[in-house]
């Protein structure tokens, strides 16, 4: 199944949830993370719950300290 993370194609298991796919790119920590399929956001508290389609565009936003 196709998956666009950050505007970049990549390949994953079919029914895979979302909080499962951000572990595999090592974004376990939820603090300071923002996400959005298909230019909707994905509340965290539903990250566990959310299944991926084939072609759907994943977007994360992490914040960053700085001046």
């Amino acid at each position: 199944m196709d998956i666009y993370f950050n505007g970049d194609l990549t390949n994953i298991s079919e029914n895979l949830k979302l909080e499962s796919f951000l572990h595999l790119h090592q974004l376990d920590d939820k603090k300071g993370l923002a996400v959005a399929v298909n230019n909707q956001v994905i509340p965290k508290k539903s990250w566990d719950e959310y299944i991926l389609t084939d072609n759907d565009k994943v977007l994360v936003i992490k914040a960053s300290q700085g001046g």
